[in-house]
């Protein structure tokens, strides 16, 4: 596919992001970030704990995740500018609290894209043994990486369109696997629904959370939207019901095909496989890895405007919010954050911070259900779209969020309350060193 040639620099203006993404890029970045990598690969864990109540607990987690999008769906028809929950956090409890949700945001992509293509070099060698090979995996680790954060400079809308590719890539050998499932799977084998205690429904249900988790990605890159105000709680509350049908579909066809005690560490390979052979096997194979394909390239694009986005208000220096004249993409923001991803990667570092994934994400969810009462008792910016019933949604969002917060193990806090300490230190770094920047330009301006 030839790519257009950058657009010559604005006359007598600086360089703008392009707004030219719609509601259906923004569907397709949100089902891309939320299947992943995970619904080819906990099925079987969920149905070991729950058995044949595991597409109902698909359906009910994701009826409970719809209240958290809506949550940002309100706050994000506030605002047109890029940083998503950093940006609502900011307005409605001040600038740290913004920025220790933007750090953790951008932590969490950066760490995040770097598991899923050294993954994708591990899926890699399951089909050829010799990429098992150290300085083969350090090289396709190194071309993804790099490959993807090429494209990202070349465009918002190159971006747009490798998303939608993907999002497409990777629904179809699921949708194919649910419609082939529906013929061939004896739906009586749900039934009757097993006795279930209150431990196992804890263990599904914060599995099952978590599995709907990406979603938040969409409203990120409102800054190069063109109707943001509008399209952003569109394509979330459209992702939202595209991911819940899929993997509700998914994990019923797996539980009808499959014995509920089956262990597997390729669930949904296992299962096509019996329902269609050797061609449904290859099928799920080749989809998992797209769909970790497409997941890195959404945590790139979403890592780089949460940079921008930080360095844009000037809670990280200036220079990382530099947009290319000719692309008018963030440039400096996607090479510095792919920099970092292919440090974490090559090293390995990345496993060291799984553990704040968990934290950072709950915070984040927690910050934006608060931000959406604080900013509906302003209503500063107002909103276009304000949600039914009161104060009800927001609540039961919080206190879905804390729930899931108090329900982390002690490992997932320690980590967690070290990246937000981290990410103090260097707000104060940046704070000194933005003051001292200023009191020069204030004497001058006096001066004068």
């Amino acid at each position: 596919m030839a790519m257009a040639a950058p657009e010559p620099p604005l006359a007598n203006a600086a360089p703008e992001l392009r707004r030219s993404v719609g509601p259906w890029d923004l569907t397709a970045l949100g089902v891309n970030q939320v299947i992943g990598g995970a619904i080819f690969l906990i099925p079987a864990a969920i149905a070991q704990a729950i058995g044949t109540w595991s597409p109902i607990g698909f359906l009910l987690a994701g009826g409970a995740m719809l209240l958290i999008a809506l949550c940002y769906a309100e706050t994000a028809s506030r605002f047109s500018s890029t940083g998503g929950a950093y940006v609502y956090t900011r307005a409605a409890f001040g600038r740290f609290a913004g920025f220790e949700i933007g750090w953790m945001q951008w932590f969490v992509r950066v760490s995040s894209q770097a598991a899923i293509v050294s993954g994708i070099a591990n899926a890699l060698a399951y089909y050829w043994p010799a990429a098992n090979q150290s300085w083969r995996q350090v090289v396709i680790v190194s071309a993804i990486t790099l490959l993807i954060g090429y494209w990202h400079v070349r465009g918002i809308r190159e971006s747009a369109w490798a998303i939608n590719f993907f999002a497409a890539a990777k629904l179809i050998p699921l949708v194919t696997f649910i419609g082939v499932g529906a013929f061939l799977v004896d739906w009586r084998s749900l039934a009757p629904l097993p006795d279930i205690g209150l431990n196992q429904i804890v263990s599904a249900g914060l599995l099952l959370v978590f599995a709907y988790g990406g979603f938040e990605s969409v409203a990120v890159i409102a800054g190069e939207t063109r109707h943001p105000r509008r399209d952003v709680p569109f394509g979330l509350g459209a992702t939202m019901l595209c991911v819940t049908i899929v993997m509700t579909g998914a994990q019923a066809v797996y539980v009808g095909s499959q014995p509920a005690n089956a262990s597997s560490a390729t669930p949904l390979a296992d299962s096509a496989q019996a329902l269609m052979g050797w061609a449904g096997a290859a099928l799920m194979g080749a989809g998992s890895v797209i769909s970790m394909l497409g997941n890195n390239a959404g945590s790139s694009l979403v890592a780089s405007r949460m940079l921008f986005a930080l360095a844009e208000q000037r809670d990280l220096p200036s220079f990382l919010a530099r947009i290319h004249p000719g692309y008018r993409t963030p440039a400096v923001a996607i090479c510095f954050s792919t920099a970092v991803t292919l440090v974490l990667a090559v090293s390995g570092s990345f496993v060291m911070l799984a553990s704040t994934s968990a934290l950072a994400r709950l915070l984040t969810y927690t910050g934006v259900s608060l931000s959406t009462l604080v900013l509906r008792k302003r209503n500063s910016p107002a909103a276009t779209f304000v949600l039914p019933f009161g104060a009800s949604i927001p609540v039961a969002a919080t206190v879905l969020s804390l729930a899931m917060i108090a329900g982390a193990t002690r490992e997932q806090f320690t980590a967690g309350g070290l990246a937000l300490a981290a990410g103090a230190i260097l707000y104060l770094c940046n704070n000194r060193a933005r003051v001292l920047d200023e009191v020069p330009a204030l004497q001058r301006a006096g001066g004068d």
